[in-house]
């Protein structure tokens, strides 16, 4: 049995990068929402509990709160952002609005005198002081500590910026360690799983597997299991999981839009059919696909055309499997928490549909066996199973595919100029040796070996546009595509990527000699925000 963290979301944008920093130091932890029952809390046998931040004010009146179980556990409790001031109001101490709020970097005052903080610093001031470079996002700010509670760190404008009773382990800061920015957060959270709440290193996934694997045999037992292969990571790692535990009782439908990148069909085939041995009945739906794609320009349209056509291919396909009764999917855990939402007063992020939405007609019983992990995880994982480093570590790639990154009406003869640009693009990337360039944001603890481990994602698109050339002695009226590239922790911001000019300079000039029927090409530098990451 792992000993676990319990997190209680109370509607935090970075509340899944708790979990994430918990299960870096080798321990398992889940995000619920706040207002789980009283009895859940008391059940759920957590080793210690962490409170997210939060956009809402304890000054409210009908704020978030957790749930008081919390605080009777006996268990360490830790507060961050808002859950530091839920934390205050509730023991018995105050919280104000501030008349200045911290947004971004900020340099707290450490009283080492405990034991979440005991020899962490950044650095030392001429006084003797530790120091701690972190990251702030609040207004609010706690007035008055609860009986029994000592200060633990404090900023000039923030008085009462971390706060600890060491009797009942009680622990809350007004920073964010959870984030990259704030530098000694690792420390910080390593600390409170492992010394405070007294966790052991036992979450990796080499032992994951056999214990996903039993799961899964006791889960499906003697029936049959059929699972959408994409050529994703998520489908492909499940599909290697899922095969380790029941082998041939699993069938795979790969479904060959038209709408892939170069030679994926035969990657995927060689992979799973000839090297692992799993049954991939591969579906050549190409002309299905752009025949109802001809004609339609609207972004939207196009996407719910191509999971439509998905779901008609595979449903009919599952149709001649009359032994199965599970429906395998790669679901991973940033899904489950999302399609969860953030408890009363939070938002869900989006729903999770049944690849793509399957219907209800099926009647099949669901398998989920990544649905604990993050995509760092199932990445470990899929090299742990044998899975090839490349193909696990490959950049994320589209639902829709190559659909989204035609810009207007998708035609054939515009996806197979796409796909071979794309290809010069990606194999220039992984050939570039990398040399750091430092950019905000952008991770530098472990340096990459190539520009393609340099980049979070990496693709072209074409753009439904000609403009003149000149080749040889002769004009030229062809096509133009742009390439895009972004390094980003979360996706949800990202830098546009400093590629080397020479770098940008011989894919250009390979897409322009090889792929004939393009004649220019250009150097998406745009950030998110305000664009999107993909185009469409």
């Amino acid at each position: 049995m792992h000993s676990k963290i319990l997190i209680l979301d109370f509607g935090s944008q970075v509340t899944q990068l708790i979990a994430r920093r918990v299960r870096d130091s080798g321990v398992f932890s889940e995000v619920f929402p706040y207002d789980v029952s009283e009895e859940f809390v008391r059940n759920y046998g957590a080793a210690g509990v962490i409170l997210s931040g939060s956009h809402n004010s304890t000054l409210e009146g009908d704020s978030p709160r957790a749930p008081q179980a919390v605080f009777e556990l006996g268990v360490p409790v830790l507060g961050i952002c808002y859950g530091m001031q839920t934390m205050a109001a509730q023991l018995g101490g105050k919280v104000e609005n501030g008349l200045v709020r911290e947004f971004g970097y900020a340099e707290v005052r450490a009283r080492s005198h405990t034991k979440l903080l005991n020899g962490i610093a950044d650095f030392v001031t001429d006084e003797g002081h530790g120091m701690l470079k972190v990251w702030m996002s609040h207004g609010d700010k706690v007035l008055e500590m609860p009986q029994g509670f000592k200060l633990m760190g404090n900023t000039p404008s923030c008085p009462i910026a971390a706060m600890a009773d060491e009797e009942r382990q009680f622990y809350g800061v007004q920073f964010h360690p959870e984030v990259t920015h704030t530098v000694q957060g690792k420390a910080m959270i390593g600390r409170f799983v492992h010394e405070i709440c007294g966790c052991k290193s036992d979450w990796n996934m080499p032992d994951y597997i056999s214990e996903a694997v039993e799961k899964i045999r006791a889960q499906v037992g003697t029936d049959d299991v059929i699972l959408g292969l994409s050529g994703g990571v998520d489908s492909s790692v499940a599909a290697a999981l899922i095969h380790r535990a029941i082998g041939d009782q699993l069938t795979c439908v790969f479904v060959d839009h038209g709408l892939l990148r170069l030679d994926e069909g035969k990657m995927v085939m060689d992979m799973f059919a000839k090297n692992l041995g799993v049954k991939v009945i591969r579906v050549d739906a190409e002309e299905q696909f752009m025949g109802h794609l001809a004609g339609v320009t609207d972004p939207e349209q196009k996407r719910k055309i191509i999971g439509r056509e998905f779901v008609e291919v595979f449903q009919v396909e599952s149709g001649k499997l009359v032994n199965a009764k599970w429906l395998a999917q790669g679901t991973i855990y940033p899904d489950v928490i999302e399609s969860a939402g953030k408890g009363k007063k939070g938002q869900t992020i989006k729903s999770h549909h049944n690849v793509g939405g399957l219907p209800d007609t099926m009647k099949l019983k669901l398998l989920e066996p990544l649905r604990e992990l993050f995509k760092d995880e199932v990445r470990k994982l899929g090299v742990a199973l044998g899975l090839p480093h490349d193909m696990v570590y490959r950049h994320p790639f589209p639902g829709p595919g190559l659909g989204v990154r035609i810009l207007g009406e998708v035609k054939k003869d515009y996806a197979d100029l796409l796909r071979r640009a794309d290809a010069i693009f990606i194999e220039e990337l992984r050939n570039t040796p990398y040399e750091p360039v430092v950019v905000p944001g952008f991770d530098q603890d472990s340096v990459p070996t190539n520009w393609y481990e340099a980049t979070s994602q990496a693709f072209a698109v074409f753009l439904p546009v000609k403009s003149v050339g000149v080749m040889g002695d002769g004009r030229t009226y062809e096509w133009v595509v742009a390439l895009r590239a972004v390094q980003t922790q979360d996706f949800m911001t990202a830098h546009w990527a400093h590629l080397p000019h020479a770098l940008l300079g011989k894919v250009s000039n390979r897409i322009i000699n090889e792929v004939r029927g393009i004649n220019r090409v250009v150097y998406d530098i745009s950030g998110k925000p305000p664009a999107t990451i993909e185009w469409e």
